[in-house]
């Protein structure tokens, strides 16, 4: 088979449409989520959540770059689906792995890890080989750099605890600064963003299904926490701040900026460039709020009444405003402005959590709802008939 056979066509209508065989790729990352919120809501330190928000980051550049081939991938292609299926055999490793990465199953997850970035890499760099050799040499230098981050993942598993945060940070460090660094190596040079021609649909289109995962993690933590609770008023009440919680969540997400990304990468000169930007980068508070807002509402759910401690309330509040911050990010690169009632929206949380210690865990999801409502409410009154700026 010809590398150029395994690669989308382009012009067509339904050319750049998500497959059924990339949404079978997502299940895995259904798991993922899961793990990572019982992991972090069952290690609830500074230390936990940190080392929790490792694996988060490392969860979210697998999917992304993994995304980011499929921009160009063909999933209809014998290959190109079995690439997937390994993809996935790989990623229910690491999510089995997850709970116990930071102790027995380190090497597990860092081995696993650097063969799924390298191999999608050199792939992606096969497929290209006789079509485009840009691309193909753009896809040889990343490889390159996650073959470089991979050493640090496998070195990291190797190690006891406090030296595989440190290998696994130095790992992350490299990953996350290849594309700043345009992917620079020796003798191939930097890459450049005007050559990825990405498709602006397909992109966003992917990253909504993420966020409607990770927002479908916040609904499954709380159905089943409230099945299994003794029944009460406050609970209730938990269940169904929880509940509003999402749905605003999800509204605040896709009733504004989702859209209007796509055109903005359509229409743009350099479409690797701002889908970088918007989507690479700027998501990245958007998917750990939402992971977050899934550990406030266990916490609320376990125990609606009651005082709220700061860990209840750093979860319950803290979820919801790195969301709001993400959002901030994104859609102000796709408006060209940030959204003030975003701004307004973090000013209620911060005003929350000042008087989180008067309120129980059930009356502060309550506030958290309200202010998120109130969020979006703005948004739809003042942006609604605006336009995104022109880039």
């Amino acid at each position: 088979m010809a590398e150029g056979m395994l690669l989308r066509k382009r012009g067509g209508v339904h050319d750049t449409k998500v497959s059924y065989a990339e949404l079978f790729f997502d299940l895995v990352f259904v798991f993922s989520i899961t793990q990572l919120s019982h992991l972090i809501a069952a290690h609830y330190t500074p230390m936990g959540v940190f080392e929790g928000l490792v694996l988060i980051l490392a969860m979210w550049w697998l999917w992304m770059f993994t995304t980011w081939a499929m921009n160009w991938l063909d999933p209809a292609k014998t290959a190109v689906r079995f690439l997937l299926f390994a993809m996935m055999l790989g990623g229910m490793l690491l999510s089995i792995a997850i709970p116990n990465a930071w102790k027995d199953q380190g090497l597990l997850f860092g081995a696993v890890f650097a063969a799924m970035q390298v191999g999608r890499s050199l792939f992606s760099a096969w497929s290209f080989h006789q079509v485009s050799q840009i691309n193909s040499v753009n896809f040889v230098r990343i490889a390159i750099w996650m073959a470089a981050a991979g050493a640090f993942w496998i070195a990291g598993g190797l190690a006891d605890h406090d030296t595989r945060l440190w290998l696994w940070l130095v790992a992350l460090g490299i990953e996350y600064a290849g594309p700043a660094a345009a992917f620079r190596v020796p003798v191939l040079g930097p890459s450049s963003t005007a050559s990825w021609n990405i498709s602006g649909a397909h992109m966003a289109e992917r990253c909504a299904l993420f966020i409607i995962i990770c927002l479908g993690e916040s609904i499954i933590v709380s159905g089943n926490t409230f099945a299994k609770a003794e029944p009460s008023t406050a609970l209730t009440l938990a269940f169904l701040a929880a509940f509003v919680t999402t749905c605003v969540l999800w509204w605040i997400y896709f009733h504004f900026g989702h859209e209007k990304a796509t055109h903005m990468i359509e229409q743009s000169e350099d479409p690797g460039r701002i889908g970088r930007a918007v989507f690479t980068y700027a998501h990245i508070p958007i998917v750990a709020g939402i992971i977050l807002a899934a550990v406030g509402a266990e916490f609320m759910l376990a125990h609606p009444s009651g005082h709220s401690g700061l860990a209840e309330a750093s979860a319950i509040i803290g979820g919801p405003t790195l969301y709001l911050i993400g959002n901030l990010w994104f859609k102000g690169m796709v408006w060209g402005r940030a959204p003030l009632s975003h701004l307004v929206g973090l000013g209620l949380m911060a005003m929350l959590a000042l008087a989180h210690s008067f309120m129980e865990p059930y009356q502060l999801g309550i506030a958290v709802a309200v202010a998120l409502c109130v969020t979006a409410v703005w948004e739809l009154q003042s942006l609604s008939d605006r336009k995104p700026a022109s880039h």
